[in-house]
C-alpha cells in the first residue's frame, strides 16, 4: 500500500457555538493523507484531483457555515417557510437564535465542538470523493501557528454573493498594528482583547435591541441572494460598527479609532481574515 500527503489541503472558516463562549469564529487549516494501491498511472491520486475533488468535498461540510453540538441546553430546531429556526442556551441560561436556510447550518451530534469531533465526518465525506483503489483518508485538522495576538470573530455580508452572506460565519485571526512605523504589541493585545470571541455587527442590520430576563439582546437580520438570515445573542458579545463587516471595512475601522484617540501619530493596521489573506489600512 501507498500513500500520498497534502499539506494545507485548504482552510475551513466557520463559527461554532460553545456553552460558555457564544459564537466563535474559527479557521482550522486541513492536512490530509490518501492510503491505496497505485493506479496505471503510478498513483494513488493525482495532485490536481486531490487538490479539486477533496477539497471541495471537505469544504462543503463545514465551510461558512455555523456549527451547532446538538448537546446545548434547551436545544431546538424547527423547519419554517423561512428556512431552519435553531434556538439555544448558553451555561448562564442567555438565550440564542438562528435562522438561516439549512445549508447555512451543520449540526452535529456531539457535547462541544472539536477537531475530534469534526474529523469522522470530513474523512467520510472525502472518501466519497475518491477512486476506489483509495482504501483509507487521513485528516488533520490544526490551527495556525500565532505567536503574538489574535481574535475570534464572525459576521455576516449580506452583500456577498456567495457563501460569506451567512449571518454567523467567522474567522481566527491575527492582528498587526504600526505606530509609527514601529509595530506596537500593546495596541494589537488590546484589539485582540476587545475582540475577543465576538460577534461584528452592522448597525443597519440590526432590527432591534432588547431586555428578556434582565439580558441585554441584540437581533439581526437580512435578505441575502441564499435567503433570509436571522441572528439573536447577547449584546454583550456584540460588537458594531456603521459598515458592513469586510476584512477592508475592519481594518480601517481599527485604525480610524486609533488614529482618533492618537490624532498625531500615524498607523498601519494588518488586518487577517482566517489565515494568510486580509486587509491593509493607513490613517
Amino acid at each position: 500500500m501507498s500513500a500520498l500527503f497534502v499539506k494545507h489541503l485548504t482552510v475551513i472558516d466557520f463559527s461554532y457555538v460553545h456553552i460558555t463562549r457564544g459564537i466563535l469564529g474559527e479557521s482550522w487549516i486541513v492536512d490530509v493523507e490518501l492510503y491505496g494501491e497505485l493506479d496505471n498511472q503510478g498513483m494513488v491520486f493525482d495532485f490536481g484531483h486531490v487538490k479539486k475533488q477533496v477539497r471541495d468535498a471537505v469544504e462543503s461540510l463545514f465551510d461558512h457555515k455555523l456549527v451547532v453540538p446538538s448537546g446545548l441546553p434547551q436545544w431546538q430546531t424547527n423547519t419554517t417557510a423561512q428556512g431552519l429556526a435553531l434556538s439555544w442556551q448558553d451555561d448562564q441560561g442567555r438565550t440564542f437564535s438562528h435562522l438561516s436556510p439549512e445549508e447555512a447550518v451543520q449540526p452535529v451530534n456531539a457535547d462541544v465542538i472539536t477537531t475530534d469531533a469534526l474529523i469522522p465526518l470530513l474523512e467520510d465525506v472525502a472518501m466519497a470523493a475518491v477512486p476506489d483503489n483509495v482504501s483509507r483518508v487521513v485528516i488533520e485538522l490544526r490551527p495556525e501557528e500565532i505567536a503574538g495576538p489574535f481574535y475570534h470573530y464572525s459576521h455576516g455580508l449580506k452583500k456577498h454573493d456567495g457563501n460569506c452572506q451567512r449571518i454567523a460565519h467567522g474567522h481566527r485571526s491575527r492582528i498587526k498594528i504600526l505606530r509609527n512605523g514601529k509595530r506596537d504589541p500593546l495596541l494589537e493585545k488590546a484589539w485582540a482583547l476587545k475582540w475577543r470571541d465576538i460577534y461584528i455587527g452592522t448597525e443597519a442590520d440590526m432590527i432591534k435591541r432588547f431586555e428578556d430576563n434582565g439580558v441585554e439582546y441584540c437581533h439581526f437580520g437580512y435578505d441575502a441572494p441564499q435567503g433570509r438570515f436571522e441572528l439573536t445573542l447577547p449584546a454583550a458579545q456584540v460588537y458594531l460598527i456603521p459598515t458592513d463587516s469586510t476584512v477592508e471595512y475592519l481594518a480601517d475601522h481599527i485604525a480610524a479609532t486609533l488614529k482618533q484617540d492618537h490624532p498625531d501619530h500615524q498607523f498601519e493596521v494588518k488586518a487577517y481574515e482566517g489565515v494568510m489573506k486580509g486587509a491593509i489600512a493607513h490613517r
